[in-house]
This record gives structure tokens, C-alpha cells and sequence, in this order.
């Protein structure tokens, strides 16, 4: 389904249910002040480098704020920077992006309030000058998971970034809890009051799941559009936009596989934990995307939590059964659906300094060890590109590593 955690269109139906819930969820001690969270350090040879941008689509209307007669999206790439001396590390996320996610997240049983989500430093430099020494780099595109801003998924596309990757982060406006333009203005989600008016009318949700996804691809349609002028200007010559993949989690991964089948400009794509379909769980049946209908012909991984496989997820088991090129599987054992976000890294921090019980770090994250996690999906990531943009002979996964099991093959 599109987000199998605690909010937006499956399990809470209005923003203020959800602001209620984080607040009243744990009664747990506190330490002193609003827990601060680090994230990983990005484990690749090359320092990294970040911009962010607002982009205009002047063709399109809105399709959430009718009104609006343009859309605009905010984006961040990252890349191989050549030196980051005395360039300040990006925040994760801006003061109005950390309001809104403390108020609307998918946190399960975590006091969000009670987090300084504006304090978290990325290990990306603001407006570092870019390694134009060893490119050019492939390009990737990052989409998040229903209701996620684009910074969740900083620590894998850090990650990619520092391994030689120039990695675009969108966020989905109106989609995203939050998302922070130019000048402070920000512009929160409309799901969780969309998601009011569709229930209980199963067909309304279902055509609510599907313009999301609609709206998805047509934000990275436009996004690929663009990508030739903003990072021209932004890098100059070293992205190589004959090489451009895609990858996401949950919503993010079903919009890198749908926008792969609609527009050949995308070579390969990664879906983490995403079904390619419109139902509300992982293991429903029917109501296929044309992704999963029709099939893909270039290469593409799917890496599922732990019971996530071509068995138990049908339309995976369409999209493989249909599909003509290269696919990978991956099921990575003790994972949960927010192993493939920063939250992986991020709730343990939460509970040791809210005193939360180890059921709530299950219930986010799994029982997988954290470092393990993070290292396994990195190594999984840059493998699949490394072979499928660079033509490398990359090793992929050492032998020993029980958390990940394939399947497919």
C-alpha cells in the first residue's frame, strides 16, 4: 500500500486525530529539552555537496489546490562535492518542514512534540563547489513515501551521493507533510482531509490512491524535463544525463517504477517496500497499475520488509510476471516498512532519550539492528545502479549477510 505506518489514507483519517495521537502516545520520562537526532555519515570516498530548488510547472494547474493555476515543487541534489571546507551541513529539514512533521507524521507511539526535528544537521554541505574531476556522474531521482518530505530519505541518498551519484530529492507538495519554499512559506498536506472525504467509499479511496500516484509521476515527468537546464546551471557539465535512474520508498518506489513504464528517460529503478498497485495493503489483490499490468523492460530491484516477496505481494508478482528485462528481488529480514527511511537511524535515538519501550522501536523499524539495516540497503543500492547506469561488475552483497535474502531467481 502507499504508507503502511500510522497516518495518511490507511489508519488516520484527519490532521488533528494525528497531532493528537503523537502527543498523548507515550507518557515515558523526558530528558531535558527536545531530543536532537544525528544521522549517519555517508560511508562513500567523496564529500557531498547540496542545493535546493523551487521548480515551476506552469503547464499544469495544481490538481490538489484547483485554484492554483501552476504546480511547484521543491527539490534537493546532492552530489560529489570537491571540497566542503567552511560550506555550513544543510539542515534536514527547514523550521516550517520540522512544525509540520511533528504535527503529521507516520511515527508509531513516538511523541513527536517532543523531537527538535529542526536541530537534525545532514552530512551535506550547503552550495559546496562540485568534483568536476572524476565525472561526469549518473543522475538519480528520489521520491518519497506518501506523506514523507523529501528528507527522509537522506541518509540513502547521502549515501548514493557520496559513492559518485548526483541524486535529486523531490518533495510532492500537498502530498508531503510540509514543504518549505523561498522566503518561509509553507504549504502542508491535504491527505489526511482528502482520505476524509473518500471514507468508507472503497472505490473514492481507491481513485484517491491512484491520483496520488498520478500526480507523483506527473511532478517526476516534469522534474526530468528540467533536469537538463537546472543542473546545467546548478553542476555544469558533470551530471550525465544519458544515465539517469530512479528509486523511492513506499508511494516514492511505485512512482519510480510507473514513471519508468510511462517515460523511457528513466534506464533503471528501485522500488523500496512500495506495492504497484491501488490497494490499501500489501497482500490485496487486483486494481494493478499499468506498471504492474504491463511490465517493464529495463532493469529494476524491488527490495521488500521482512514477508515481502513475490508470494505475498501480488501485484510485485504481476509486475515480474510481466516484465521482459533484468529484475532483482531482495527481502531484508526484521525490516519494517520505515526500514527505508532515516527513521531507521532515527528511533532508537528517540526512545533512549524519551525512555520509549523497545515494542515501539519494533513497531517503527523492526528488530533488525539499525547499522545493519542502513549498511545492507546502501550496499544493495549502489550495487543495483553501479551495474545497471555504470556497466560496473559490482559485487553487490557480501556472501554472509543473513538479514537479506533474494527471491525471484
Amino acid at each position: 500500500m502507499l504508507t503502511r505506518r500510522t497516518a495518511l489514507l490507511s489508519a488516520v483519517s484527519a490532521t488533528a486525530l494525528s497531532a493528537v495521537a503523537v502527543r498523548t502516545a507515550s507518557a515515558a520520562p523526558r530528558t531535558a529539552g527536545p531530543v536532537r537526532l544525528t544521522l549517519p555519515t555517508p560511508g562513500g570516498p567523496y564529500p557531498v555537496g547540496t542545493v535546493s530548488l523551487r521548480l515551476v510547472d506552469t503547464a499544469r494547474a495544481d490538481p490538489w489546490i484547483t485554484a492554483q493555476p501552476y504546480r511547484e515543487l521543491m527539490i534537493s541534489i546532492r552530489y560529489p562535492a570537491r571540497d566542503v571546507g567552511g560550506r555550513p551541513r544543510a539542515p534536514q529539514m527547514l523550521p516550517g518542514e520540522a512544525a509540520g512533521f511533528a504535527a503529521v507524521n507516520n511515527l508509531a507511539d513516538v511523541p513527536a512534540d517532543q523531537v527538535d526535528w529542526a536541530a537534525t544537521r545532514t552530512h551535506a554541505h550547503e552550495a559546496a563547489p562540485v568534483d568536476r574531476d572524476r565525472g561526469p556522474y549518473p543522475v538519480l531521482c528520489y521520491s518519497p513515501g506518501t506523506g514523507d518530505p523529501r528528507s527522509l530519505g537522506t541518509t540513502l541518498c547521502d549515501g548514493l551521493a557520496s559513492r559518485g551519484y548526483v541524486v535529486v530529492m523531490l518533495d510532492h507538495t500537498y502530498d508531503a507533510t510540509a514543504v518549505q519554499f523561498p522566503g518561509g512559506r509553507v504549504e502542508r498536506t491535504v491527505l489526511p482531509a482528502e482520505y476524509d472525504r473518500a471514507y468508507p467509499d472503497q472505490k473514492r479511496i481507491r481513485a484517491l490512491l491512484k491520483k496520488t500516484i498520478d500526480v507523483r509521476v506527473a511532478d517526476t515527468r516534469f522534474l526530468l524535463g528540467e533536469l537538463p537546464r537546472v543542473l546545467s546551471r546548478e553542476l555544469g557539465g558533470t551530471p550525465d544525463l544519458d544515465r539517469i535512474g530512479m528509486f523511492g520508498h513506499s508511494a516514492g518506489g511505485f512512482t519510480a517504477l510507473q514513471a519508468m513504464h510511462d517515460d523511457r528517460r528513466i534506464a533503471a529503478g528501485a522500488d523500496l517496500d512500495g506495492v504497484a498497485a491501488y490497494v490499501q495493503d500489501d497482500g490485496d489483490t487486483g486494481h494493478l497499475s499499468t506498471v504492474a499490468a504491463e511490465g517493464l523492460d529495463r532493469p529494476f530491484l524491488l527490495v521488500g520488509k521482512d514477508g515481502n516477496d513475490l508470494s505475498t505481494v501480488p501485484s510485485w508478482n504481476a509486475l515480474w510476471r510481466h516484465s521482459r528485462g533484468p529484475r532483482e528481488g531482495l527481502t531484508l529480514r526484521g525490516a519494517e516498512h520505515a526500514t527505508f527511511t532515516d527513521e531507521e537511524a532515527m528511533i532508537p535515538q528517540i526512545a533512549r532519550g524519551l525512555g520509549l519501550p523497545r515494542k515501539t522501536v519494533v513497531k517503527n523499524i523492526g528488530t533488525i539492528a539499525p547499522d545493519r539495516a542502513i549498511t545492507v540497503e546502501r550496499l544493495c543500492l549502489a550495487s543495483f545502479f553501479d551495474r545497471r547506469l555504470r556497466g560496473r561488475k559490482a559485487a553487490g552483497l557480501p556472501a554472509r549477510t543473513p538479514e537479506a535474502r533474494s527471491f525471484g531467481r
